[in-house]
C-alpha cells in the first residue's frame, strides 16, 4: 500500500505526497479580491511541504460568499490577484487548486469572530436564495426558492468561474457540494422540499449539482483533475446518508470527477456529530470502496502516524488538513521527520539550515560572508 509520502497522480498532475491543505475560509478578502494575507496563508503552506494547497470556497457570484469577506470569481479583476497565488504555489511544488461554490441559504453572513450572525440589507447582507423557502434555523431568514431560469443562471456562473480559473493558472478544481451551501441543500430532504425535477426523489435532489459538474467539467481541461466535496452525512433524521452519498459518488465518477472529499454535516444546526480524531474518515474509506473512486479523508487528522495508517489501510488516497495546518504550516516537514521519511520531505533552500541538509555547503557559505546560527 502507499504511504503518506508518496506520490499520487491524477489526470496529467501528480502530487509530491499524499497530504492536502483543506479550503479554510478567511473572511478577509474584499470586493473577492485575494491580497497579501491570502499570498502569505497559502504560500506558507505550500513552501511548508504539502502536496495540494487548495484555495478558499470562492463565490461564482456576490450573493454566493459565505460573507463580505469571502473570495470571489465572478468578473476577469479576480484572475490576477489569485494567479499570483497561484504561481507562488506552483514555484514550492504545491499543485494550486480551487474550491468553486454558492453558500446558498447560508450566505449573507458576518465574519464569524464577530458572531456570525446573518447580516441585513442595512449592514452589507444581500437577499439568500435554496431550493426551498425553508430557513437554516427558527431566527435564520427564509430563502428565496429558485426557479429552474434561477438555477440555469448559476450553473452558467459556475461554467464562467472555471474559466477564469484556468486563466489563473488552476491545477485542480473542486466543487463545493458539502456544509448545508447550496448544493447540499438540494440533496437533502430537510431543505428541499421541491415538488418538481429538482426535489423528492434521490435523482431530483442531486439533479443541480450532477448538471453543474457536468457544465464544469466539460470547461475544466482535459489533464487537470477535478473533485467534488460532499457532506457524508447530515447527521441528523430524514437527512441525507452515507448511502446516497455513495449513490452520488458513483454518479459524479462517471461524470468524469476524479476524487470526492468526503466531509460531512453543516446542512442542520440539530445535527448530532461524534466529534473526535478521524471522525470522518469512515466516510472517505466507505465511498472509495462502494463507488470505486478516489477519496480524500477530513476531520480531526492531527498526527503524522494517523495520516500514514489512513492511507496506507486503503482507508482514502489522501488526507485534507485544516485547523493542524492553521497551527503548523510545516506540518508536513514534521510528520517527514516523525516517519522517517525526512529525505521526502520538502523543504525551501533557504530554510535547509533549520533541517541538517546540506549543512557543508551552509557553513561554507557562511565561512565566506554568509549568516550560520
Amino acid at each position: 500500500m502507499p504511504h503518506l509520502f508518496d506520490e499520487f497522480a491524477l489526470r496529467g498532475v501528480t502530487l509530491r505526497n499524499r497530504i492536502g491543505v483543506s479550503p479554510m475560509c478567511q473572511y478577509v478578502a474584499e470586493d473577492g479580491m485575494a491580497d497579501d494575507w491570502h499570498l502569505v496563508h497559502l504560500g506558507a503552506r505550500a513552501a511548508g511541504g504539502a502536496g495540494l494547497v487548495m484555495v478558499e470556497a470562492t463565490g461564482v457570484v456576490p450573493e454566493g460568499r459565505i460573507t463580505p469577506g469571502c473570495l470571489g470569481l465572478w468578473t476577469d479583476d479576480h484572475i490576477e490577484p489569485l494567479a499570483r497565488i497561484v504561481r507562488f504555489m506552483r514555484d514550492q511544488g504545491a499543485i494550486p487548486a480551487l474550491q468553486i461554490g454558492h453558500a446558498g441559504r447560508k450566505a449573507s453572513s458576518d465574519q464569524p469572530w464577530v458572531g456570525g450572525a446573518y447580516l441585513s440589507a442595512e449592514e452589507g447582507g444581500w437577499e439568500i436564495v435554496g431550493p426551498s423557502p425553508v430557513p437554516f434555523h427558527d431566527k435564520a431568514p427564509v430563502p428565496r426558492e429558485l426557479t429552474p431560469d434561477a438555477i440555469a443562471e448559476i450553473q452558467e456562473a459556475f461554467r464562467a468561474a472555471t474559466r477564469r480559473a484556468i486563466k489563473a493558472g488552476f491545477d485542480w478544481i473542486e466543487v463545493h457540494a458539502a456544509h448545508g451551501y447550496l448544493m447540499h441543500s438540494f440533496h437533502s430532504p430537510i431543505s428541499n422540499q421541491r415538488t418538481d425535477n429538482y426535489g423528492g426523489s434521490f435523482e431530483n435532489r442531486v439533479r443541480f449539482t450532477v448538471d453543474t459538474v457536468r457544465t464544469v467539467r466539460a470547461e475544466w481541461p482535459e489533464d487537470k483533475p477535478m473533485s467534488v466535496r460532499v457532506s457524508s452525512t447530515d447527521w441528523a433524521e430524514g437527512g441525507w446518508t452515507l448511502e446516497e452519498t455513495v449513490e452520488l459518488s458513483k454518479i459524479l465518477r462517471d461524470e468524469g470527477v476524479d476524487l470526492i472529499d468526503c466531509s460531512g454535516g453543516g446542512g442542520t444546526p440539530l445535527a448530532k456529530i461524534p466529534v473526535g480524531a478521524g471522525y470522518q474518515v469512515p466516510f472517505a474509506e466507505a465511498v472509495r470502496r462502494e463507488a470505486g473512486v478516489p477519496t480524500a479523508a477530513v476531520g480531526m487528522i492531527t498526527e503524522a502516524y494517523q495520516a500514514d495508517q489512513i492511507v496506507r489501510n486503503g482507508q482514502a488516497d489522501m488526507v485534507l488538513l485544516a485547523r493542524e495546518m492553521l497551527r503548523d504550516p510545516y506540518w508536513p516537514q514534521n510528520a517527514a521527520a516523525a516517519l522517517s521519511k525526512k529525505d521526502l520531505a520538502y523543504v525551501p533552500d533557504p530554510y535547509h539550515r533549520a533541517h541538517g541538509r546540506n549543512m557543508a555547503k551552509v557553513i561554507a557559505a557562511g565561512a565566506s560572508g554568509g549568516l550560520v546560527n
